[in-house]
């Protein structure tokens, strides 16, 4: 049970992180000129993307199924997302995105295929005579 919970510690970690994140006010983000919206949609596809290999690596050390590990990981991810998006609504000077949703979404994919595809790379490999 302790390991089961040590598991799922770097995804609270990174939703504590994003909570926060979210609930900093409009005017006190910071503004990187030109390149603010890449910046601050890249810490979104970065952020969720984080959290999405934090849930998937949780989930696969209590199933061994990339799949399943996949699926659910994603689903908590972007469950997140807009649970995220709705809490940043009632932030000042910030708004809810459905747009913000997808970009979260898509960072998930991309770090949840990266790591199912590292797993299945590992396994084949593992499983091959020396």
């Amino acid at each position: 049970m302790k390991k089961r919970i040590l598991r799922w510690l770097p995804a609270v970690i990174m939703m504590i992180l994003i909570f926060i994140a979210s609930a900093m006010p409009g005017n006190e983000l910071p503004k990187f000129g030109t390149v603010d919206l890449i910046v601050k949609k890249g810490g979104h596809m970065i952020g969720y993307a984080l959290l999405a290999i934090a849930c998937f690596l949780a989930a696969y050390g209590d199933t061994k199924n990339v799949t399943r590990s996949a699926v659910l990981s994603l689903c908590l991810a972007i469950i997140y997302a807009a649970s995220d998006e709705y809490h940043q609504s009632f932030t000042p000077g910030r708004s809810a995105s459905v747009i913000d949703v997808g970009i979260d979404a898509a960072g998930a994919i991309i770090g949840v295929g990266i790591t199912a595809f590292i797993i299945k790379l590992r396994s084949r490999d593992l499983k091959q005579p020396i």
